[in-house]
């Protein structure tokens, strides 16, 4: 009963910014952790970022920490991910998902809910 839809992604040069943005509809948004995984070509997918149902705490995946910054507004129904200082191993198709679940998860197998990508190309 929930469904994520991913935007905001495109082509753009290194060193470049983008926020993407996750927009989600069904009930108890507000409850629910997100996460922001990614599938780069040749690689399987992994974690990138996570925030808590209140927007109070969030966690980064190493590779990314420093320059992606993941933000909620559950007003909105929406949780951003704003990538900073892209490079172009992030190059990748970047999901969104979300779980009811208490923590901070950072595996797939964790989430219930997924939404259907969105492509961050990173010219070099």
């Amino acid at each position: 009963q929930v469904q994520l839809v991913e935007s905001g992604g495109g082509l753009v040069q290194a060193g470049d910014s983008l926020r993407l943005s996750c927009a989600a509809s069904g009930r108890a948004f507000s409850t629910a952790v997100l996460a922001w995984f990614r599938r780069a070509p040749w690689k399987e997918r992994e974690f990138v970022a996570v925030i808590s149902g209140s927007g109070d705490s969030t966690y980064s995946a190493d590779s990314v920490k420093g320059r992606f910054t993941t933000s909620r507004d559950n007003a909105k129904n929406t949780v951003y991910l704003q990538m900073n200082s892209l490079k172009p191993e992030d190059t990748a198709v970047y999901y969104c998902a979300a779980t009811s679940t208490r923590g901070l998860p950072t595996t797939t197998g964790q989430y219930t809910y997924w939404g259907q990508g969105t492509q961050v190309t990173v010219s070099s």
